[in-house]
Protein backbone atom coordinates (compact mmCIF):
# COMPACT_ATOMS: atom_id res chain seq x y z
CA UNK A 1 0.00 0.00 0.00
CA UNK A 2 1.13 3.56 -0.69
CA UNK A 3 1.29 6.06 2.19
CA UNK A 4 2.04 9.70 2.79
CA UNK A 5 4.58 9.94 5.61
CA UNK A 6 4.54 13.33 7.36
CA UNK A 7 6.84 14.51 10.14
CA UNK A 8 6.53 17.90 11.84
CA UNK A 9 9.97 18.15 13.41
CA UNK A 10 10.20 20.33 16.52
CA UNK A 11 13.98 20.71 16.49
CA UNK A 12 14.91 21.88 13.01
CA UNK A 13 18.59 21.17 13.68
CA UNK A 14 17.74 17.46 13.59
CA UNK A 15 16.46 17.73 10.02
CA UNK A 16 19.70 16.62 8.29
CA UNK A 17 19.93 13.58 10.57
CA UNK A 18 16.30 12.64 9.95
CA UNK A 19 16.80 12.98 6.20
CA UNK A 20 19.85 10.74 6.37
CA UNK A 21 17.94 8.19 8.48
CA UNK A 22 14.99 8.21 6.05
CA UNK A 23 17.33 7.73 3.11
CA UNK A 24 18.96 4.81 4.92
CA UNK A 25 15.49 3.35 5.48
CA UNK A 26 14.74 3.55 1.75
CA UNK A 27 12.65 6.73 1.63
CA UNK A 28 13.20 8.87 -1.46
CA UNK A 29 11.82 12.17 -2.71
CA UNK A 30 11.36 13.99 0.60
CA UNK A 31 9.82 17.47 0.50
CA UNK A 32 10.74 19.89 3.30
CA UNK A 33 8.68 22.89 4.36
CA UNK A 34 9.40 25.58 6.93
CA UNK A 35 6.51 25.64 9.38
CA UNK A 36 5.32 27.21 12.61
CA UNK A 37 2.58 25.97 14.88
CA UNK A 38 -0.18 28.17 16.21
CA UNK A 39 0.97 27.51 19.78
CA UNK A 40 4.37 29.02 18.96
CA UNK A 41 2.72 32.06 17.41
CA UNK A 42 0.47 32.64 20.40
CA UNK A 43 3.41 32.78 22.82
CA UNK A 44 4.52 36.05 21.24
CA UNK A 45 1.07 37.59 20.72
CA UNK A 46 -0.46 40.19 23.02
CA UNK A 47 -3.84 39.39 24.57
CA UNK A 48 -5.52 42.31 22.80
CA UNK A 49 -4.72 40.98 19.30
CA UNK A 50 -7.48 39.23 17.37
CA UNK A 51 -7.01 35.44 17.10
CA UNK A 52 -5.70 35.64 13.53
CA UNK A 53 -4.92 39.29 12.80
CA UNK A 54 -2.75 38.65 9.76
CA UNK A 55 -0.56 35.60 9.84
CA UNK A 56 1.65 37.15 7.19
CA UNK A 57 2.31 40.25 9.30
CA UNK A 58 2.94 38.14 12.40
CA UNK A 59 5.42 35.92 10.57
CA UNK A 60 7.44 38.72 9.00
CA UNK A 61 10.76 38.85 10.79
CA UNK A 62 10.04 35.76 12.90
CA UNK A 63 12.27 32.73 12.82
CA UNK A 64 10.56 29.53 11.75
CA UNK A 65 10.65 26.90 14.48
CA UNK A 66 9.77 23.66 12.71
CA UNK A 67 10.46 21.65 9.60
CA UNK A 68 7.70 19.59 8.04
CA UNK A 69 8.94 16.66 5.99
CA UNK A 70 6.77 14.50 3.80
CA UNK A 71 7.22 11.71 1.31
CA UNK A 72 5.10 9.22 -0.60
CA UNK A 73 6.22 5.77 0.49
CA UNK A 74 5.15 2.79 -1.61
CA UNK A 75 6.43 -0.01 0.62
CA UNK A 76 5.14 -0.92 4.11
CA UNK A 77 8.57 -2.17 5.23
CA UNK A 78 10.23 1.09 4.18
CA UNK A 79 7.52 2.98 6.07
CA UNK A 80 8.14 1.04 9.28
CA UNK A 81 11.93 1.44 8.96
CA UNK A 82 11.48 5.21 8.45
CA UNK A 83 9.30 5.51 11.56
CA UNK A 84 11.82 3.58 13.65
CA UNK A 85 14.71 5.61 12.21
CA UNK A 86 12.88 8.85 13.01
CA UNK A 87 12.52 7.91 16.66
CA UNK A 88 16.19 6.89 16.85
CA UNK A 89 17.09 10.43 15.77
CA UNK A 90 14.51 12.58 17.59
CA UNK A 91 13.62 10.30 20.49
CA UNK A 92 10.26 8.97 21.62
CA UNK A 93 7.62 10.95 19.74
CA UNK A 94 5.22 10.61 22.66
CA UNK A 95 7.49 13.00 24.58
CA UNK A 96 7.02 16.78 24.32
CA UNK A 97 9.13 18.88 21.95
CA UNK A 98 10.12 16.00 19.68
CA UNK A 99 7.66 16.23 16.82
CA UNK A 100 4.52 14.83 15.31
CA UNK A 101 4.56 11.97 12.83
CA UNK A 102 1.52 10.69 10.98
CA UNK A 103 0.80 8.42 8.05
CA UNK A 104 -2.07 8.79 5.59
CA UNK A 105 -3.08 6.16 3.04
CA UNK A 106 -2.73 7.37 -0.54
CA UNK A 107 -5.23 6.07 -3.06
CA UNK A 108 -3.72 7.68 -6.14
CA UNK A 109 -0.39 9.25 -7.12
CA UNK A 110 0.45 11.12 -10.30
CA UNK A 111 3.95 12.25 -11.18
CA UNK A 112 5.79 9.88 -8.87
CA UNK A 113 8.90 8.51 -10.53
CA UNK A 114 8.31 4.85 -11.33
CA UNK A 115 11.09 2.28 -10.96
CA UNK A 116 10.38 0.85 -14.42
CA UNK A 117 10.27 4.25 -16.18
CA UNK A 118 13.07 5.13 -18.62
CA UNK A 119 15.95 6.62 -16.68
CA UNK A 120 14.58 5.42 -13.34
Amino acid sequence: MTHLLVLVLDNMEQCPNVLEAWEGAGVTGVTILESTGLNRLRKGIRDDFPLLPSLRSMLVGRETHHRTLFSVVKDDEVLERAIEATQRVVGDLSQPYTGLLFVVPVSRVLGLKRDDAPGG
